[in-house]
């Protein structure tokens, strides 16, 4: 467990340790006998997904993961890695399409309103938040400097125009970190500090200037192309598409302004997903759905255990001796195991490397 989905070592390369001990175990063995552990560890699973729907801040991802097992109704091996990361729980769903059903079915019991979700740009996030009033979306703006960066280095005459876009961008982020650095999260936004809120000011002041220069330039583009002008005011078609992009997507961009706990981009989701994409790329995704299910259950409950600074073999090594004392399933109280619920004492022990037994 710990080799394929925390180290994102694909099952054949442990075999072949294995192997050269002199212990010969063919790959059905181990693969079903994984699968077996499914029932232990969804109680858990099931634990982190409760818990996340009274927080309020999240940071949403996804990327493409392969289920080699044929589904009625679906076609082909691609489907979806979903990564809800928030303050206490680092949660993983596979999922066989990239559709807004997933986001919305997984936030369908949130018990907070006004959540935020940090995200991309992509539509299935917009179509979340327009049926689930609930939720107000931050969107990215490292996606959005990439654009820029994009242009520059797609079309040589328009690379300094880009760069100075994308460096406008990166002061933005300069400012929110000076600014963040004195935010008093225990304190609402009005009763800051006065040198908070002078950074505060300067952000925004900055974030103005964008704006204007960003409707400014399109505004000139529309009324050129209204009079059928052929000016230095009309913009080539990639300079409009990126400058009509950060005008529509505003709002969701200045979440982050109005709330200062918010991060300017969603690295802490590709963080998350970083993991498992090695190991997509190691051992190719899934060979059946069943393993699929596996592979996101402990996705989330390493990367929880990381999350809270836990040691993820000591945690695995408990929990899986509670099992045994519990004949083989999952203990009936779940406190010891779920780290918003441990005492001090018990993080601390879960902490620290497993305790060998020498005799």
């Amino acid at each position: 467990l710990l080799s394929k989905f925390l180290h994102a070592q694909p099952i054949n390369r442990t075999l072949n340790y294995f192997k050269h001990l002199g212990l010969n175990i063919s790959a059905g063995s181990i693969a079903d006998n994984l699968q077996r552990l499914v029932p232990l560890f969804k109680p858990i699973h099931q634990a982190f997904r409760q818990h996340q729907m009274t927080e309020k801040r999240f940071h949403n991802d996804e990327t493409r993961w392969e289920v080699y097992e044929e589904i009625e109704g679906k076609t082909g091996s691609r489907w979806y890695l979903w990564v809800t990361r928030s303050p206490s729980v680092i949660y993983y769903r596979i999922a066989p399409t990239r559709s807004a059903d997933v986001p919305i079915e997984h936030f369908s019991d949130l018990n907070s309103k006004n959540v935020i979700v940090v995200c991309d740009r992509y539509s299935a996030y917009k179509k979340l938040a327009r049926l689930n009033l609930n939720i107000i979306l931050a969107f990215c703006w490292a996606h959005v400097r990439r654009d820029f960066l994009d242009l520059a280095r797609s079309h040589v005459d328009f690379n300094q125009w880009g760069l100075d876009w994308a460096e406008e961008i990166s002061k933005l982020f300069h400012l929110n970190k000076q600014r963040t650095a004195l935010w008093e999260a225990n304190q609402p936004l009005a009763w800051q500090s006065p040198s908070f809120k002078e950074r505060h000011d300067a952000l925004g002041k900055a974030l103005n200037e964008m704006k204007s220069r960003c409707d400014t330039l399109l505004l000139a583009d529309k009324t050129a192309k209204a009079k059928k002008e052929k000016s230095a005011d009309v913009l080539a078609p990639s300079k409009r598409a990126v400058l009509e992009s950060l005008q529509n997507h505003w709002d969701g961009l200045i979440v982050f302004y109005k709330h200062p706990e918010v991060k300017m981009d969603n690295n802490p989701a590709e963080q998350s997903i970083r993991n498992p994409v090695l190991g997509r790329n190691g051992y190719y995704g899934s060979g059946s759905l069943l393993s699929s299910e596996l592979a996101a259950i402990m996705f989330s409950i390493f990367q929880t255990m990381l999350l809270w600074t836990l040691n993820p073999r000591t945690w695995l090594d408990l929990y899986l001796e509670a099992c045994a004392q519990n004949g083989g399933k999952p203990p009936d109280d779940l406190s010891d195991f779920l780290p918003w619920l441990m005492s001090e004492s018990r993080r601390m022990q879960l902490s620290k490397p497993p305790v060998l037994d020498t005799s």
